[in-house]
């Protein structure tokens, strides 16, 4: 038979949310009118869970989290384009403290989203990666499986992030040259991380730029230009100085 769900006598939940068997709701927690609460899964202390949100089975959301969020957005923002729908997270998530996850993203089973990081609308994040602390992912970003975006990292609006890439701690990503001063309705361009390669700290990429597979960006590099497959790269602006060796390739390291 299966166990029922333990709910604090100072939870909040709606009449129309669903909490699945064996799962738990903490102290001050709120779950709004649509939510579905999957099998085993466990609600933090004050966290909030907005309404159509799905939390998957045996997710983790840890204290003060707040998942389904609905962005608020100025006049002629760029991301009113992104459409809607309710957050989705599949099975084995876990939402660390203080988190924010909008509506309308899908996150991948067995991923973690740091302490207090932010993901936005839009956002697709594959199977077993990690969003490091304090980590911001803007709206409408593409994210492989297996991706390790460490600490402080920013991955601006428009960014693709392929499988198995590794982004270091306090990397910055732009899109936008004209900073604000372009045509309404021009696109904004995010860098683009294809499979396995890797960026350091501090990097600071500009609009646009391509990270091929398996290259490398060395830590505090300013990149200007696309990095070829398997190139290193390091400096102000970064050039190439070596290739990445077979050695140091991610199928020797799985």
């Amino acid at each position: 038979m299966s166990a029922a769900p333990e709910i604090s006598p100072d939870a909040h939940v709606a009449a129309g949310a669903h909490v699945g068997a064996g799962a738990q709701v903490g102290t001050g927690a709120v779950i709004f009118e649509g939510v579905r609460i999957g099998p085993g899964a466990s609600v933090g202390v004050g966290a909030v869970v907005h309404p159509g949100t799905e939390v998957g089975e045996g997710c983790v959301v840890e204290d003060q989290v707040v998942l389904g969020k609905r962005p608020r957005l100025r006049a002629g923002s760029s991301a009113a384009v992104v459409q809607g729908g309710p957050l989705v997270l599949a099975a084995e998530v876990t939402v660390c403290c203080g988190a924010v996850v909008y509506a309308g993203s899908r996150i991948g089973a067995g991923t973690i989203i740091g302490d207090q990081a932010q993901v936005r609308e839009g956002v697709t994040i594959g199977a077993r990666s990690v969003v490091g602390r304090g980590s911001a992912v803007e709206f409408g970003v593409r994210i492989g499986e297996r991706v390790l975006i460490q600490t402080d990292v920013y991955v601006t609006a428009g960014s693709v992030v392929e499988d198995d890439v590794f982004l270091g701690p306090g990397v910055i990503t732009t899109n936008d040259d004209a900073m604000g001063r372009h045509p309404a309705g021009q696109p904004l361009v995010g860098a683009v991380f294809r499979r396995a390669c890797r960026v350091g700290g501090g990097v600071v990429l500009v609009p646009g730029v391509v990270i091929g597979p398996e290259a490398f960006v060395a830590a505090g590099a300013v990149v200007t230009r696309d990095v070829g497959e398997r190139e290193v790269v390091m400096g102000v602006p970064a050039r190439a100085v070596r290739r990445v060796s077979d050695a140091d390739l991610i199928e020797r390291w799985r």
